[in-house]
């Protein structure tokens, strides 16, 4: 207890700007040392100082860190490193209360009695110091410093309820993870601030908070050591903590120490309990707001005069007891612990026989245990540190290499980082301790950037799983109650504030999913105000769309690009659909109606378009009676009906009728009343939806490829979609229902009970090989007998006996395409209009016959003239040109075809037919071996007649309209 400097002790609660004190007049000397509980602390007044006088004349000295530079005239440095015997002018120790820390405070009572400055020694604390520092230092003056602000308590908060500019206090490291994890949860995230962390990741998690990144921190005790935050409130989550020995509740003093940080300059601050710590006690609590704490009369100590002759008379000088009253024995510490492990230990001892070896001992076991594995473990380190030192006198450079490169990796979680930032601490503190390694610049270099790199990675990995910057900075901004600016991309992405929170599909916002409720919650608010005015930009802009923007899908909804903005509904009518719109609620009624108008008139127009004949057809007012009634019930249907489902309605109508349909487009088909416009892909596509939307499906058919005359038959499908997609079943396949009607043609002039062939017409129009053919016509109601025959041969020409070529068949395979047939015999018979086969009266009487029991055939159509077209069967006696006479006796090339014949039994066999009469039982004369007469144009040269038991029917007039009503005079003339 020596010096005859002038001694300060500068006392007072937390805010009292002490510390700032204390710099002001180490610079108003020309040198001066300042010593601070933390290396974190030591680093910040190191920058504040360093802003002032510039970084030449400052240095900053911990176990882990020395920056030194040459005409260094101000030394700031942890309280454990603060050089002695260098004769500065003012020497200044700040947290002086931590005398009575069991670990550390034998080091502040150390420099409490010996420190002092050549002018000036200053000691800045708590004011339960004053006592033991007037009975310890009689010398020393008091002044004391006042709070600037108060200090409110103000009971226990949720964490879900704290307001920003928080600090969250944890005693262990599990404890802060898990506040923060919730903080970020539920407030975007949280700032982590312990004394383990290194300088450089503290930084820059404290100017996250500081810059108001986040607004809430979460700490360990560190934050109570002077650090200076912007901190309004402080919430301990408990009042008790592990001392390194035992769990040990907080002292009222220590609880100040750390409520004290709330509260900064002039701004007044609270303090509080949260999650599992009970509320604190009145008295505590006014103790607190009152700074009015117990007396620290005991403080710790340890003998500073050490005797170096031995490992054993060195551990007797460390373990002496006090001679004062205010002093205690201060219980071992780490370092003491690690000297008596290695004194066992008789290499060690052998090796320390004199007082060189003995300090350089002392001096090993001093290097902090910063890993925490466990005593044995850094005693065994520390044993290897030794004997390199003291057999080689520095540490192999290939050895110290080795334990940094392995700790230089910077994968892994944060447990994975923080373990190797608390190695890497060990061989920063060794490679600033002066001779340890032969280039002591180059390793202190190489620690320092692998903790760097470390502490980077770390404080990135904190950031990752501690804060959501989205939802932070959401949720300052929806706290400040401003006006939010939304920015929302070529591909509809959302940008709030610059952070992504989803895209907007359309009218509807898709936010983007966060890590929990509370963040959804945030988000969503957030997304949804600033998007408010960018709904009715958007809709502006839609209503002014051009038609070629949105269209419909095959499920009835309706796109906008392609984005979703509504669907169709079923309506008051078939043509008239409703529609319902997809628009937030957010973005208001006058939002949804201007959508709802547009697509109502892009539907209406699109109808008005694709539907044309339908729309024209429903609004004649020239037509009446039956007229009206039929054309109301094509409208109904979409332009497409069975005939079978109206034949009674067909039979009714009169030909002035039928005219006036006609010349609307409409085709009375054998099968289908149809608009073949209306068979065109844009308006089937949208017949279908409509249709659907009538039946009320939930799930729309869809309309086949476009240009397919026949496609597989959907079992699943719903009845009558078939139909509506202009296609009628027939068996495994449909065939396109304007196709079947050309078809329907070539089938009335064929023989249906005798048999006949499939003509390469037939064939060409369905687009489908002979054995598909003879499956859609057994779909159609037709038997197929399948039989083979010598192939024809094709020959240059045929010469029949009157010397005139005819054409002779190509023999065409069964398994050729259709189309390579018809590419080599023109199909003479395939018209593009098979009304210029047939008259559609004709048409309509065939429609007299149903579908089902007798077969179009020729016989039963008397109005229809017969020509019979003789064609040879075969070429027997016919020479082909260029033929040898020997080519017969070659063996004939095999041909596959089909006979088709009607069946399905006739309905007439259950009854008498219409006029009376029996339906005869057979066609002409058997034949030869018993058979009904040979099909119409046999070569056995005996005509087939045809015999009907009912009346002759009246004659219809001829539609004067008819394109073929010439012809039909004339054919009537010829009879």
């Amino acid at each position: 207890m020596t010096g005859d400097s002038r001694v300060v002790a500068v006392l007072g609660p937390t805010n009292t700007g002490k510390t700032t004190y204390a710099i002001e007049r180490m610079l108003a000397h020309r040198t001066g040392i300042i010593g601070l509980p933390l290396r974190l602390l030591a680093r910040e007044v190191y920058d504040r100082i360093v802003a002032l006088r510039g970084p030449s004349v400052v240095a900053l000295v911990t176990g882990e860190e020395r920056i030194v530079p040459p005409r260094t005239q101000y030394w700031v440095c942890t309280v454990e490193a603060m050089p002695e015997g260098m004769g500065a002018d003012l020497v200044a120790v700040d947290e002086i209360q931590l005398c009575a820390d069991p670990e550390r405070g034998h080091v502040f009572t150390d420099r409490l009695l010996r420190a002092r400055g050549l002018h000036e020694t200053l000691f800045m604390g708590s004011d339960t110091m004053r006592g033991t520092i007037a009975a310890l230092v009689p010398k020393a003056q008091f002044i004391k410093r006042e709070r600037m602000s108060e200090l409110t308590y103000v009971g226990q908060k949720k964490i879900s309820r704290m307001r920003p500019r928080s600090a969250i206090v944890g005693f262990s490291v599990e404890n802060v993870y898990a506040i923060a994890e919730l903080i970020r949860r539920q407030k975007g995230g949280a700032a982590v601030v312990m004394g383990a962390l290194s300088p450089r990741t503290r930084n820059a998690q404290v100017e996250m908070y500081q810059s108001g990144e986040v607004d809430y921190l979460v700490a360990t005790d560190a934050i109570g050591m002077g650090l200076n935050l912007d901190v309004d409130h402080v919430a301990f989550s408990a009042l008790s903590k592990f001392d390194g020995r035992r769990m040990r509740p907080l002292a009222p003093n220590e609880l100040a120490q750390i409520a004290g940080r709330a509260g900064r300059g002039f701004k007044s601050g609270t303090f509080g309990v949260t999650g599992d710590a009970p509320p604190l006690d009145d008295g505590v609590a006014r103790a607190i707001m009152d700074h009015s704490f117990t007396p620290q009369n005991k403080i710790n100590w340890r003998n500073p005069s050490l005797q170096y002759g031995s490992i054993t008379r060195l551990i007797q000088t460390l373990e002496m007891s006090p001679n004062h009253e205010r002093l205690y024995k201060a219980r071992e510490a780490d370092d003491l612990r690690a000297l008596k492990a290695l004194g066992e230990d008789a290499q060690i001892t052998a090796r320390c026989t004199d007082g060189p070896s003995v300090k350089l001992l002392w001096d090993v076991c001093r290097i902090p245990d910063f890993r925490g594995i466990s005593h044995a473990e850094h005693a065994s380190l520390l044993e290897t540190i030794f004997n390199y030192l003291h057999q080689r006198g520095t540490i192999p450079d290939d050895w110290i290499a080795g334990q940094i490169n392995r700790i230089d990796r910077t994968d892994g979680d944060i447990d994975a980082l923080s373990k190797r930032l608390a190695f890497i601490r060990t061989w920063t503190y060794v490679t600033q301790r002066k001779g340890w390694t032969i280039d002591e610049s180059h390793w202190r270099d190489a620690a320092r950037v692998v903790e760097d790199r470390l502490s980077d990675a770390l404080h990135e990995r904190l950031t990752q799983r501690f804060v959501d910057r989205r939802t932070s900075v959401l949720l300052r901004r929806l706290g400040q109650k401003e006006a939010m600016v939304a920015e929302v991309n070529e591909t509809g992405e959302v940008t709030v504030e610059g952070e992504f929170v989803g895209k907007l599909d359309g009218f509807r916002f898709r936010q983007d999913k966060g890590a929990g409720v509370a963040e959804d919650k945030t988000i969503k608010t957030a997304s949804l105000q600033a998007l408010a005015p960018q709904f009715h930009l958007r809709a502006d802009r839609f209503y002014n769309a051009p038609d070629t923007e949105i269209d419909f899908t095959e499920q009835g909804g309706l796109m906008w690009g392609s984005s979703a903005v509504g669907k169709l509904v079923a309506g008051p009518e078939g043509l008239r659909p409703g529609i319902e719109v997809f628009v937030d609620d957010v973005a208001g009624p006058e939002v949804a109606q201007k959508v709802q108008r547009r697509l109502q008139h892009f539907i209406d127009r699109k109808i008005a378009a694709l539907f044309e004949p339908l729309v024209t057809l429903s609004k004649d007012e020239a037509l009446t009676g039956l007229a009206r009634g039929f054309a109301f019930r094509m409208v109904e249907n979409f332009g497409i009906l069975p005939r079978a489902d109206i034949a009674e309605d067909v039979k009714a109508l009169d030909q002035d009728a039928r005219g006036a349909l006609r010349k609307h487009g409409l085709r009375f088909g054998q099968f289908t009343i149809f608009m073949p416009l209306l068979l065109k892909p844009a308006p089937t596509r949208l017949r279908l939806v409509l249709w659907s939307l009538t039946k009320g499906l939930s799930e729309f058919p869809e309309s086949p490829p476009p240009g397919l005359v026949t496609i597989p038959v959907d079992a699943s499908a719903p009845d009558g979609a078939a139909t509506m997609s202009g296609y009628r079943n027939a068996g495994e396949r449909a065939i396109r229902i304007d196709m079947l009607e050309r078809l329907a043609d070539m089938l009335r002039s064929e023989d249906s009970r005798g048999g006949f062939e499939a003509k390469a017409d037939m064939l060409s129009i369905t687009g489908m090989t002979l054995e598909q053919f003879a499956t859609l016509m057994a779909g159609l109601g037709y038997k197929a007998e399948k039989s083979e025959r010598p192939k024809v041969k094709a020959v240059d020409a045929v010469v029949p006996h009157d010397g005139a070529p005819m054409a002779v068949d190509t023999g065409a395979d069964a398994d050729t395409p259709v189309m390579d047939v018809a590419a080599e015999q023109p199909a003479g018979g395939i018209v593009a209009d098979p009304a210029a086969v047939q008259p559609d009266d004709v048409v309509a009487e065939t429609a007299d016959i149903p579908d089902e029991g007798i077969a179009p055939i020729a016989e039963e159509l008397a109005e229809t003239p017969v020509v019979d077209d003789h064609i040879p069967d075969t070429v027997a006696e016919e020479t082909a040109i260029g033929t040898a006479p020997d080519a017969a006796i070659a063996a004939p090339e095999m041909e596959t075809f089909y006979v088709f014949t009607w069946g399905r039994a006739a309905r007439a066999n259950q009854g008498p037919r219409r006029g009376g009469g029996e339906r005869p039982q057979g066609k002409g004369k058997p034949g030869p071996r018993g058979k009904k007469g040979a099909p119409r144009g046999d070569k056995g040269g005996n005509k087939s007649q045809s015999f009907n038991a009912r009346p002759p029917k009246a004659e219809k007039p001829i539609d004067p309209d008819n394109p073929f009503a010439a012809a039909l005079m004339g054919l009537k003339d010829n009879k």
